[in-house]
């Protein structure tokens, strides 16, 4: 592809996941940030809180929104939004009536359709969540979110509460949906996600780690990303946590090639 092939018409927001703060994209995005700007995009990127809950996260990015408008001069911005945050873009447009800001959401390993391992998990005993959540709140405060809440985030990972956002967020008319997923080849492919993958799979079937295939698919899904080999795709492959190309057997893949992809490809739709 040619040095020009991501300068899009309008700025990309990269909007990160649960548990992360991105800081300007330091520690979250890998080599993806460069790689599009080095091709001539505009990137932003999201800001929000770690442990926030949808809706408080969406309206700070709803902030974020307006000012890299009033920044670059434009009319909307591209969202491309990684596991929660993806649930974030999708309030934020169809619930916060910025419909007419965005041009496209583009969701990564999205948990659209919620988790029924979080069903199970969400089973136990209340008490260890209020005391996990104790900690983790505290924590994250300690180094910037300003509404951490693990137990209601935890919450918006179950079925039931996806299926209720699903029907009160229905997809924006106007605005370019499209959604991704990634897979595990098995427990082997990630060591940070081995166990996680090993449970999701006896309950779920299909997942990066994290977020099943069947769940992360919505408006727009695109073939599946299995990485290279046997080894798949795993959540955090997906954003380029290694920040190099995933190896097999002498044959490499790099999921930065994935995201000049999905850009090339809303400029050439007159993005």
């Amino acid at each position: 592809m040619d040095r020009e092939c991501c300068a899009v018409r309008y700025p990309i927001l990269l909007i990160h996941g649960t548990g992360f703060r991105d800081w300007k994209g330091v520690g979250y995005w890998g080599r993806i940030p460069k790689a599009l700007e080095d091709r001539g995009a505009q990137v932003f990127f999201g800001g929000q809180d770690g442990w926030a809950t949808v809706e408080e996260n969406s309206a700070a990015l709803k902030k974020k929104v307006e000012a890299v408008l009033a920044e670059t001069g434009c009319q909307k911005v591209h969202l491309i939004a990684h596991s929660k945050g993806g649930l974030e873009a999708r309030y934020l447009v169809s619930s916060l009536g910025m419909a007419p800001r965005v041009a496209s959401v583009t969701l990564i390993g999205t948990p659209n359709h919620g988790s029924k391992t979080m069903d199970a998990i969400f089973r136990l005993p209340k008490w260890l969540f209020r005391l996990a959540g104790f900690f983790v709140n505290r924590w994250y405060r300690f180094i910037g979110d300003r509404n951490p809440d693990f137990c209601g985030v935890c919450f918006q990972f179950t079925t039931a509460w996806a299926e209720e956002f699903n029907r009160q967020n229905p997809d924006a008319g106007g605005v370019c949906y499209r959604s991704y997923a990634g897979a595990m080849g098995s427990f082997r492919s990630d060591v940070f996600m081995w166990w996680q993958n090993c449970i999701i799979s006896r309950v779920e079937g299909e997942n990066d780690g994290l977020v099943t295939v069947d769940s992360a698919a919505w408006t727009g899904f695109r073939p599946v990303w299995r990485g290279v080999g046997g080894r798949g795709m795993s959540h955090m492959d997906e954003v380029d946590f290694r920040r190099r190309p995933l190896r097999y057997r002498g044959v490499s893949k790099d999921v930065v090639e994935e995201y000049i992809q999905m850009v090339a490809e809303l400029k050439e739709m007159g993005f």
